[in-house]
């Protein structure tokens, strides 16, 4: 009779335990910026309920801080953010990759015709652009000197702020990410001058990743696998899914879907297979050794701390590699213009 009682004790501790994996709802944030695509994918597509999951999406500016206050349990961060949370103790691990190189774009006013007109311009780069990577990697790219002395540099409140400056001949550029770049161009009153994408040295780096925290793996960790698997999926369907993920991407991000599908377009296409899961920790060692041959992140950081290669791996997510061979690369090749990708995925759309 003892080990009847001791059995059914024992059953209904498992059953406790499946209920409270299957009724947690795992906290996601992400960024304003086209790079994050897969989180709102992953929800409107169908992508989380499809697997069962419980995701409360928030577009929070200060995913790392949130992450590190236990907040939050994952995150689209960008790899620098990554890089300092570790000497801060923030519990943080990069569990898969979310998008390589950088696309980070400087647009300017339509009347700048070179470079260095930019010189002693009001710009939205910040006050101390010399710390910002992306301006760094874009201003040598253009022969342009780094320090913020030689521009009229401000903070500037959103990337929809600089948009407005922009337009009302405020400022004479901004740096950003896309959707704003694409919004620039498409409203007429900017233009793309210069991209952040590879390195400097040419190798490719990764610009943000799917980070979780340590404690959502420790004490769910069989959801922390499908989080990555579900974000692999995601970034599947917009491979596969062009204009029914620009139109996602425009819903969320309040664009119009022309800009929404010039995005998708230079994520996956014009600008390589840039939207990724693949966990390539070369890729990673070359951001951070940049990162701290440049004086942005201290030598004290170290890949192994940072990344959680066995999360990775228990996923048990697709080979993207083979992914782009079998089912993107005959319909998208790379180097596929605009208009010839455009009137294919309005083909395969129907």
């Amino acid at each position: 009779m003892k080990k009847f009682i001791l059995g059914l004790s024992l059953l209904a501790l498992i059953g406790c335990g499946e209920k409270k994996e299957e009724d947690y709802t795992v906290k996601l944030g992400y960024y304003n910026c086209d790079h994050m695509t897969a989180s709102v994918i992953a929800k409107d597509a169908g992508i989380f309920e499809d697997m069962g999951l419980s995701v409360d999406i928030s577009g929070n500016g200060k995913v790392p801080q949130a992450m590190a206050a236990g907040q939050m349990d994952v995150g689209y961060i960008g790899v620098n953010n990554v890089f300092r949370s570790q000497l801060k103790g923030a519990p943080l691990v990069i569990g898969s990759n979310n998008h390589k190189g950088g696309s980070y774009y400087l647009v300017v006013a339509n009347d700048v015709e070179k470079p260095e007109d930019l010189i002693g311009e009001k710009l939205a780069i910040g006050t101390h652009p010399e710390r910002s990577t992306g301006w760094t990697q874009i201003a040598k790219s253009l022969n342009l000197p780094v320090d913020g002395k030689n521009y009229q540099g401000i903070d500037i409140g959103s990337s929809t702020d600089a948009l407005t400056a922009l337009r009302m001949g405020e400022i004479k550029g901004f740096t950003a990410c896309d959707p704003w770049a694409s919004m620039a161009e498409y409203q007429g009153i900017g233009k793309i001058m210069g991209t952040e994408n590879k390195l400097l040295n040419d190798k490719w780096g990764v610009c943000c990743t799917y980070t979780l925290n340590k404690k959502f793996i420790e004490e769910h960790r069989d959801l922390a696998k499908k989080m990555i698997l579900a974000h692999a999926k995601a970034i599947e369907y917009i491979y596969e899914n062009p204009l029914k993920s620009a139109k996602i991407f425009a819903d969320n991000y309040n664009v119009p879907l022309e800009v929404a599908v010039s995005t998708i377009y230079k994520k996956t296409v014009g600008e390589g297979r840039t939207l990724t899961w693949k966990l390539d920790p070369q890729e990673i060692k070359n951001e951070l050794e940049w990162a701290q041959e440049s004086g942005f992140t201290p030598k004290e950081v170290k890949y192994e701390n940072i990344v959680d290669e066995s999360i990775y791996n228990e996923a048990d997510v697709p080979d993207f590699d083979k992914f782009i061979a079998e089912k993107v690369e005959k319909n998208f090749p790379l180097g596929m213009n605009y208009d010839s990708w455009y009137a294919k995925a309005q083909e395969l759309d129907k």
